[in-house]
């Protein structure tokens, strides 16, 4: 799954989540304070399942596969995985 789906569907996710909170206490809480603090129990849940189905890889994925991370020579100029060539501080600095 592309990265964009995986956004969607947390969008989707966090947008349901929002949404029951707000029909829980503004609508529900008038016929049934039973069935709101049930929503809010429900939207409760969703956080969390939606951060991890957001950060969960694919198969397609190879990106924790990446062959810079074998690089034994990481620490030399031009091999940092963190800042390019040119943020390179000179050595003894």
């Amino acid at each position: 799954m592309q990265a964009h789906q995986r956004h969607v569907r947390y969008f989707v996710m966090m947008s349901t989540c929002v949404g029951l909170f707000v029909l829980a206490w503004g609508v529900v809480r008038f016929y049934s304070v039973g069935a709101a603090i049930g929503m809010c129990v429900v939207a409760m849940i969703i956080p969390p399942v939606a951060a991890i189905l957001a950060n969960s890889r694919d198969r397609d994925d190879d990106w924790w596969n990446d062959p810079r991370w074998d690089d034994p020579d990481w620490k030399d100029p031009g091999h940092d995985r963190d800042r390019p060539d040119h943020e390179q501080r000179p050595p003894g600095r």
